[in-house]
């Protein structure tokens, strides 16, 4: 991935998208618009910074005004929203991570949560996999699924088999070997998270395709 500068004036789009993050520039103009609605995320906490204009944001329940160079967030199942201030449009630099589908939850004019909300890829600035084979896709799912347990299994084991270690050594004041022991229990978790991470972008590939998609507006 090259060294790329982008321009919140010129780039109002999903900017970087990964299992990891989501970010973009966005646009808003005054009045109802896609962001002014109560929603969640299930997992990804969310960053917003203004860069021009005024906003209201309601987040859990608080009510607050930003302006130029100030930023908030929203944390996973917090609800929030946003409308404009004044009749000038608002720019500003949002991300969520992680982002796997479905990325929003929306509800009901009584609080009632609506059913999981799955995007078309082209929602978020991306290409769906129009190529692979649906059963293709589904079946590496299934396996990148069971390699993730098979790693995490083994990774718990040797959590278990270090820990009495690194409790001895730390109660001793062994810093020397209780970092290498940490050492040792961080590889597998590494290559975990890793290996959750390729789960989450092959979940994020299949979902489009596997079956309706739903946009609540």
């Amino acid at each position: 991935m090259g060294f790329t500068v982008y321009d919140c004036r010129k780039d109002i789009r999903n900017i970087l998208v990964t299992p990891q993050i989501r970010a973009r520039f966005c646009r808003m103009e005054p009045g109802p618009g896609s962001l002014d609605k109560y929603h969640t995320h299930d997992l990804g906490h969310e960053i917003f910074i203004i860069l021009s204009g005024r906003v209201e944001f309601r987040i859990n329940g608080e009510t607050k005004e930003l302006g130029p160079g100030q930023m908030c967030y929203a944390l996973a199942d917090e609800p929030h929203s946003v409308r404009v201030l004044g009749d000038e449009p608002v720019y500003m630099y949002l991300s969520v991570t992680p982002h796997i589908q479905p990325t929003h939850t929306q509800y009901a004019d009584d609080g009632e949560r609506l059913p999981p909300q799955f995007r078309p890829s082209s929602d978020y600035d991306t290409e769906t996999d129009s190529t692979t084979p649906i059963d293709a896709l589904i079946d590496h799912h299934v396996g990148t699924a069971r390699s993730v347990a098979d790693m995490a299994q083994n990774s718990a084991q040797i959590q278990e088999q270090m820990a009495a270690a690194l409790k001895q050594a730390l109660s001793s004041g062994d810093e020397k070997a209780a970092a290498e022991i940490r050492d040792v229990m961080w590889e597998p978790l590494l290559e975990t998270f890793k290996k959750v991470n390729e789960m989450a972008a092959e979940w994020n590939t299949l979902t489009p395709r596997a079956g309706t998609l739903r946009t609540y507006r």
